[in-house]
Parts: structure tokens; C-alpha cells; sequence
């Protein structure tokens, strides 16, 4: 390096003429014409090399004269001669001059630069991705390492996270309740049970949350990522999508929105509404609360397998609707070749991974925040409405308006074996947003209220004990068919309007009833089916 920038110095400092390129089998004919164009008065003082280029691809000054513009074309037909089949019809002069300049360059490199032996050596990166993009070892290793961070995830974070969760159903709802104890029954209510119960048990998965973003973040920066892209490429194939759709699809773990937006990469329009239907069957990582929960509660130490084939579920579900959207209404999309460079492997940096992970939690905690507040407010108002006359707040939350809605929607999730008006409260308000989920159970089941059990586990106790109930002793294929339910069935509200956007009304339509039916079909097989194991 030393050297190559002493000789760039050296010629800053004593600049050398430029040499023209010499353009092989176009050069008789560049300087016959040179010649004929140094006779014409009206084309003096013009660069006579431009001239002659010019007037061989066609750009003929509005000068030339008559005479010149017909050795021009005989010129022209010489080189078609010269460079490629003089009847080809295809044949163009600037494709054949580009040609004969690449040609041009290509020779001045390979006269002027020396390569070393271990320059055509195996890099490192060259070595390791021998292993990790090969077609019989890349995708199972994909998968080991997308089971580890689900793993890695639910084995940190959870004692964090039961941490968080007894702060906020002991200490923080105690001292709330003695704080607002001056305070009218409706606001210690929605303080208490509402904002504290709801919210709390949401950001109690905050540890969750970053863990799961400092993982991710060091799979991408380190440049394995790209890596996942280039696997990919194989299913966004039988899709017929472009490579290129792997990126909304990526994004669209995070969150089904921005994912929805990028669609508009895409240059083809068909291949933008194929996308712009499969990428709602994404985890988003709103869903990833629901399943931690879940998962903790009713499988224990394989809590991290749980969720890890919720996400494998998540890209099988992708790829299916796909496949099936493609055969029956866009037969026409087809398939386009991938073009990917990929970085050399790095080692992540402490300061990029931090800031990374807080953009990203920053991120989740601006969308969830406004829409969870909302939700268990208006959670907490239902609840609080009696249907049998009782004063506002006083009466049990079975009775009241909540329930009484959720009831009318529970008996559809009776084959699913959580036919409750609490798992159905749940749904009602996920489609609100998914990150309501968890808090609505926490206001359903009363676990933020004053007095009552603290312990941190009490939740789980009670989501427990109703699919024991609902399922008829199968909580546990219950408990996978919510799962597959909440996958599956229309993402939130917010996706749907900018799936509007994107694909117009009636496919979106199309779309939410096409995913409540999947969602359904596919919990009843889940639920039918384990309770029978």
C-alpha cells in the first residue's frame, strides 16, 4: 500500500499525458473516419476521436454533411463486419465500441498488475462459508443456531423476568394501591388493576427483549445473516419469489408493518402482493411475549424447543401459503436469480451490539407502549361495567361486560381446548395488537389486584388451571393449539390497514379470512390430534 500511494504521488506531482484507449478492430475504422471528418469546415474545432465515435452510433451533429453522414454508414458497416455479423439485426455500434473498450481494459490490467499466489488462496471466510452455505450442512446449521438463540433466550432471561413480574405484582401494585388510597374506587382501579397489572406483566419480558436483540445483533453484524439470506434463496424459489423478498421477510420477525412497506423493493407487482399476503404468517416479535409465557408455563425447561418451532412453524406456514397462492392465483409469478455479495465474517463490537439492541428496544417499547396503555384501559373499563346492575367496579369481573363479550366468541375456540372467556379475551384484544395479549390475561385473571396472590408464578397458576379445565385434562395440546392459534390468525389491526395499503382491500380481506380459517383448521388438528398422544 506504502508503494501505490508513493506512485499516485508521484504522478500528482509530474502527471504523465493520458493514452487513449486503443479499441482493437474499431481503430482502422475510428481513424479513417477521423480523416474524412478533418475535411469537413462546418465540424472544425470538434474533437475529431468524438466525432468519429458519434457518427458510428448515430449521433450525427446537425451539421454533417450529407457526404460524411454516408461514410459514416459504410464505416459502420466495416466495423458490424469487423466486430459481429453485419446482418445481425441486433448488432449495435456503442454495444460494439463498449466491447472493444472493455477489451481495451482488461489488457492494460493484466499487463500492470501483479498477483501474488496467495491472492487466489482460500480466505478464512471462504473456509468457514465452504461449511455454513453448502446445501447438505447450511440449513440444518441454520436451524442449530436459531434453536440456540431461542434457547439461550428463555434460559437467561427467565429469571429476570420472574424478578420483574414479582415487583410489579407485590411491592409495585402494594404501594400504587397505598399511594391512591385517597383516590376515588375508579381511579385506584385503573391505576391498580389496570395500568400496573397490565403493564407491569408487559414490561416484566423486557430482559426477554434484550436478550433476544443482543443475539440477533450479533448474528448479523458478525455477517452471518447474509449468509441466512443466501439459504434462503432456495425457499423464496418454490414461492417464485426474487432473493431479494428475503429482506421484508426478515424484517418481518420484527414487526409485520415495516415488513409490509418494504414489499416495495420488489420491482414486479404480482411479486409484491404474493409477499404482501405471506408475510402476516410472521412471528413478529410481539407474539414472542405470548409464547415465553406460555411456554414457561405449561413445558418447563423445553420452554426454548417451544418457541423455537413457533418460529420454524412461522417460516413453514410462509412458504406453504405461498406455494398454494402461487398455484391457484399468481401462476404467473416466477422465480428471479440471486445476485448477493457477501461481507467477510467480523468479530461484533460491544458498542454497535449495545446500540443496536437499544434501537431495536427502543423501538418495540415506542410501539407497545401507546397501544398497551390503550388496550388495558379499555380492558380494565369493560371489566369493571357489571351486566347484572352491580355499582361500577364492584361486581366480579365474571359478570361483567368483558367477559359477557368474550363469551359470545369462546364457544368457536371449544374444539380448539380453550373454549373460555378468558383465553378468548385475549384473542379478542391480540387483534387489537399482540401485545395485548399478555396483559389482558394479567387484568382477566385479577392478579394485580391488592391482596391477592403475588407470587410469581400466581398467573401461571391461573392460565393453568383453565386449560386443565377447558381441555378436559389436555392442557397441554391446548396450550399448542392458542399457540398455533395466535400465529396464525390476523396480526393486528395496524398490519391490516397497511396491508390495505399495500394489496389493496379486497385481497386483504382475502387475506384475514384465508388466516382465521388456517389459524382454526390448524389448532384444531393440533389440539384433535395431541390430546389422542
Amino acid at each position: 500500500m506504502d508503494e501505490l500511494a508513493a506512485a499516485v504521488a508521484g504522478l500528482l506531482d509530474d502527471p504523465r499525458p493520458p493514452v487513449p484507449p486503443r479499441l482493437g478492430a474499431a481503430e482502422p475504422v475510428l481513424a479513417e473516419l477521423e480523416a474524412v471528418v478533418a475535411d469537413v469546415p462546418q465540424l472544425d474545432g470538434l474533437p475529431r476521436r468524438w466525432l468519429a465515435t458519434a457518427l458510428l452510433s448515430g449521433d450525427l451533429p446537425e451539421e454533417t454533411p450529407e457526404a460524411v453522414q454516408a461514410e459514416a454508414a459504410r464505416l459502420g458497416d466495416r466495423l458490424a463486419a469487423a466486430t459481429g455479423d453485419p446482418d445481425d439485426d441486433l448488432w449495435d455500434a456503442d454495444a460494439a465500441l463498449a466491447d472493444q473498450r472493455y477489451a481495451w481494459a482488461h489488457e492494460v490490467l493484466e499487463a500492470s498488475v501483479r498477483r501474488d499466489a496467495s491472492a487466489d488462496a482460500d480466505t478464512r471466510t471462504d473456509k468457514v462459508d465452504r461449511v455454513l452455505t453448502s446445501r447438505v450442512f447450511g440449513l440444518p446449521i441454520l436451524l442449530a443456531v436459531m434453536w440456540a438463540v431461542f434457547s439461550a433466550t428463555t434460559t437467561f432471561a427467565k429469571p429476570l423476568q420472574d424478578g420483574l413480574a414479582a415487583l410489579f405484582d407485590g411491592p409495585v401494585t402494594r404501594g400504587a394501591d397505598a399511594a391512591l388510597s385517597w383516590a376515588p374506587a375508579w381511579l385506584n382501579g385503573l391505576v391498580v388493576q389496570g395500568l400496573v397489572g397490565g403493564v407491569g406483566q408487559v414490561l416484566s419480558f423486557i430482559p426477554l427483549m434484550i436478550v433476544m436483540f443482543v443475539l440477533m445483533t450479533l448474528l448479523e453484524d458478525s455477517g452471518y445473516l447474509a449468509r441466512a439470506a443466501f439459504l434462503a434463496d432456495r425457499l423464496m424459489r418454490t414461492m417464485g419469489l426474487p432473493s431479494r423478498a428475503f429482506l421484508p421477510l426478515l424484517v418481518g420477525f420484527g414487526c409485520n408493518v415495516p415488513a409490509l412497506s418494504a414489499t416495495r423493493i420488489l420491482p414486479n407487482a404480482r411479486q409484491r402482493l404474493l409477499l404482501g399476503l405471506v408475510i402476516p404468517y410472521l412471528s413478529c416479535s410481539a407474539r414472542l411475549v405470548v409464547y415465553v409465557l406460555m411456554a414457561s408455563v405449561f413445558f418447563g425447561s423445553m420452554a426454548g424447543t417451544v418457541v423455537f418451532g413457533m418460529y420454524v412453524l412461522s417460516i413453514v406456514m410462509v412458504v406453504a401459503v405461498g406455494l398454494l397462492l402461487r398455484r391457484t392465483l399468481f401462476r404467473d409469478v416466477t422465480h428471479e436469480p440471486l445476485v448477493l455479495e457477501l461481507p467477510p465474517y467480523r468479530v461484533p463490537t460491544v458498542r454497535v451490539t449495545a446500540a443496536q439492541t437499544w434501537v431495536r428496544l427502543r423501538g418495540f417499547l415506542r410501539t407497545a407502549s401507546g397501544i398497551i396503555v390503550g388496550t388495558v384501559t379499555a380492558v380494565w373499563l369493560l371489566s369493571s361495567i357489571s351486566l347484572q346492575g352491580e355499582p361500577f367496579g364492584k361486581g366480579p369481573i365474571d359478570d361483567s361486560a368483558m367477559a359477557g363479550i368474550s363469551r359470545a366468541v369462546a364457544p368457536a375456540f371449544e374444539p380448539l381446548g380453550f373454549g373460555d372467556w378468558h383465553p378468548a379475551a385475549a384473542m379478542v384484544t391480540g387483534f387489537v395488537a399482540k401485545e395485548a395479549v399478555v396483559a389482558t390475561m394479567a387484568q382477566t385473571y385479577a392478579v394485580a389486584e391488592p391482596g391477592d396472590d403475588h407470587r410469581p408464578g400466581a398467573l401461571g397458576d391461573r392460565i393453568k388451571a383453565t386449560f386443565e379445565r377447558t381441555s378436559g385434562g389436555h392442557p397441554t395440546p391446548a396450550a399448542l393449539a392458542f399457540l398455533v392459534f395466535l400465529l396464525a390468525y390476523t396480526p393486528c389491526m395496524t398490519t391490516v390497514a397497511t396491508q390495505w395499503q399495500a394489496i389493496g382491500r379486497r385481497l386483504t380481506l382475502y387475506g384475514m379470512g384465508m388466516q382465521l380459517a388456517i389459524a382454526w383448521v390448524l389448532a384444531l388438528a393440533v389440539f384433535q390430534i395431541g390430546r389422542l398422544l
